[in-house]
């Protein structure tokens, strides 16, 4: 890919994305360019090829697509800052600043751009994320390209903006709620007489081939769940103590609470 890649911040997510970038091949390390204040922190980037620098317009004045990977309260001054080196026919900015919409961004650098927002999950660290997607004045290349930036880090959905809030809660908190589930797991395996070593890596494994028979046979969660599940067995016999319990009410209603939180917070 002989695109450039601008990565503004070059945080914990601003290196995560680099470094996906570089071990997937998509964009040559010399066409990635990061900034940080400290850029001694981005040395062992520097070491495999990619550009590191502090000016933030020096870093735009050499890419074609900008990821803005800065923190929320950061993302105005920086803007700011950058405004007068974005040029109209080439920048495309994406901005991966949490609750920041499209319309922020639009307004301090105006509407002839194409703006992009996503948002991935901590396992972009992986190149496990998911991350959504939505878009603004774009053209179906520049999607096309965004989508399979993203797809190297993980995998991507396109979705409208208004449902960005929602993405955050089932995307994002919902590591958190899937590694709460994980450690119950944990916790239970001990008590059947496992050692907290074996239980963690039975149910770590166990979860993620669950959710790779999902991904990749593209199939219904109740389809695989009637597979292990015989008649008398324990299989059913635990899933209804589960559901008498409130696993799949407790689960809804934690999702829900937690997108009121974000809205209410608004």
């Amino acid at each position: 890919m002989s695109k450039r890649v601008a990565i503004i911040g070059g945080g914990n997510l601003g290196t995560a994305i680099a470094e996906g970038l570089i071990s997937s091949g998509f964009i040559a390390p010399q066409n990635i360019i990061i900034t940080k204040r400290n850029i001694t922190a981005l040395l062992p980037l520097h070491e495999k090829g990619v550009k590191i620098n502090s000016d933030n317009n020096e870093a735009i004045e050499f890419a074609d697509d900008i990821i803005l990977a800065v923190k929320p309260f950061q993302l105005k001054d920086v803007l700011l800052q950058i405004k007068p080196s974005l040029q109209k026919n080439k920048h495309t900015i994406i901005s991966v600043a949490t609750g920041v919409w499209m319309k922020d961004i639009i307004e301090l650098v105006g509407n002839d751009f194409s703006v992009f927002r996503a948002m991935p999950n901590t396992a972009i660290a992986i190149r496990e994320s998911i991350t959504c997607i939505s878009h603004h004045h774009a053209t179906e290349q520049q999607i096309e390209f965004v989508k399979n930036l993203f797809n190297q880090l993980g995998k991507t959905v396109l979705i409208e903006e208004k449902l960005m809030d929602a993405a955050t809660v089932l995307g994002a908190c919902g590591t958190a709620y899937a590694m709460r589930y994980i450690r119950a797991n944990i916790q239970g395996g001990i008590e059947i007489g496992f050692s907290a070593a074996t239980a963690s890596l039975i149910a770590a494994q166990t979860v993620k081939g669950a959710a790779e028979l999902l991904l990749q046979k593209n199939t219904h969660p109740e389809q695989e769940i009637d597979k292990v599940t015989t008649p008398k067995g324990c299989t059913i016999a635990g899933l209804n103590e589960m559901e008498h319990q409130g696993f799949s009410s407790s689960l809804i209603k934690g999702l829900v609470t937690s997108y009121k939180k974000i809205i209410n917070d608004m």
